[in-house]
């Protein structure tokens, strides 16, 4: 692929675009369905993100003529998976063939923008149960040493090669507007699978120290920084237990001290900018024009496939999408608290989970201030949706027009 010294080209200012609008959909939601197009059209949408490579997920499909669930059972990348292409490595994505096609994303693209709407590639990163299980010496380790086999850790290497790879052989050769980002940082220690029974076992600042990277990699970068790895980890672990204690307000500064918590995270956040430059390098070379949409949150320790933004991954986006909950009060001054911290010409995006259970009386309301807030909707996920959900889709897609 393209040089990794190769400057990274922008256009200036956040694109054009007809709608502020965009849904979320899976290869599968668009194949074998010739009503599919119809009803975004019908719902006001006109731009589209479509799965490209993604995690292992059972979906629902209540509208699909054919079906009623897919199972993807591992973490794959819906285009080929090209031998020539990923010879010699040792992460290596899945093809998908619970899709029926070798190229079910190619497929999807062409059937939406033979339909008149513009599609983007929605491309999944660090989260990858399959190649975690495979290669644990690649993953997330916390303090305790428990591996977290679904997030690849990106001071590795070899997991920066692979997202970068990754990302740009699900964007080639297609007719796409742009690129939507999902983990491009390092996950932590929250993960809804495996039949879950985590929840509420630990508190929100707990589940930050646990979240915080020991593998071999991460180690050798403290020991760089000046750091004991040894005394380190055993101030994670101290730390970890007097999380449990502390209330909601103390931070990881509080119990960690500053100096020590600063080197930490400024480690995390070298190493997400150093896989997001490597691969919009890679997209870049494919595609320049792409538009960089970045799922991310403004709490810098955050985790997970929305990780916390940094101020030079801000600045290598379009748009960066926030991911919130359309009636909660409190989300106008979230989108608002993001938009300070990125630049002016970069757009900030409502991530709106329309699946919940969402109470009809108010909605409209929250959904006014909302498209007031954001400058963008993108809004999750119309494959998902059930019949009764798809008038929320509708109303937002109508206040922002």
């Amino acid at each position: 692929m393209g040089s990794r010294d190769k400057p990274i080209l922008r256009t200036t200012g956040a694109l054009s675009l007809e709608s502020r609008v965009f849904a979320y959909l899976y290869p599968w939601d668009v194949l074998g369905d010739p009503d599919l197009v119809p009803r975004l059209v019908s719902a006001g949408i006109g731009q589209v993100c479509v799965a490209a490579a993604y995690h292992s997920v059972r979906a629902a499909t209540p509208r699909h003529p054919a079906h009623r669930f897919v199972l993807a059972e591992t973490a794959a990348l819906y285009r080929p998976v090209r031998g020539e292409v990923w010879a010699a490595r040792r992460l290596v994505p899945r093809f998908a063939p619970w899709t029926g096609f070798a190229d079910s994303f190619d497929r999807a693209v062409r059937a939406l923008d033979a339909g008149g709407l513009r599609v983007s590639a929605w491309v999944v990163l660090t989260h990858n149960s399959t190649l975690g299980r495979e290669h644990p010496d690649l993953v997330v380790r916390n303090c305790f040493g428990d591996r977290y086999e679904w997030a690849l850790c990106p001071t590795n290497e070899e997991v920066r090669d692979y997202a970068a790879l990754l990302a740009a052989q699900a964007v080639r050769e297609l007719p796409l507007e742009g690129i939507s980002i999902e983990a491009y940082g390092q996950l932590g220690a929250v993960h809804g699978g495996h039949h879950d029974k985590s929840a509420g076992a630990y508190t929100a600042l707990c589940e930050t120290i646990l979240s915080i990277c020991c593998c071999d990699a991460c180690k050798r970068g403290w020991s760089l920084r000046g750091l004991d790895p040894d005394a380190t980890q055993l101030a994670l672990r101290e730390a970890s237990d007097a999380a449990m204690r502390e209330g909601a307000t103390a931070t990881p500064e509080d119990l960690l001290g500053t100096p020590l918590a600063g080197q930490l995270l400024a480690q995390r956040q070298r190493h997400t900018d150093s896989l997001l430059t490597e691969v919009l390098s890679e997209v870049s070379d494919l595609n320049a024009s792409l538009r960089i949409t970045l799922h991310a949150q403004g709490a810098p320790w955050a985790t997970g496939a929305s990780p916390g933004l940094t101020l030079e991954s801000a600045k290598m986006a379009h748009c960066v999408l926030v991911p919130v909950e359309p009636t909660d009060p409190g989300t106008p001054a979230l989108i608002a608290a993001t938009r300070s911290s990125v630049p002016s010409h970069v757009a900030t995006a409502a991530y709106v989970n329309l699946l919940g259970p969402i109470r009809t009386a108010g909605f409209d309301e929250h959904a006014k201030r909302l498209v007031s807030a954001a400058d963008e909707l993108h809004l999750y996920h119309f494959g998902l949706a059930s019949t009764r959900q798809i008038p929320l889709f509708s109303s937002l897609a109508s206040l922002s027009s």
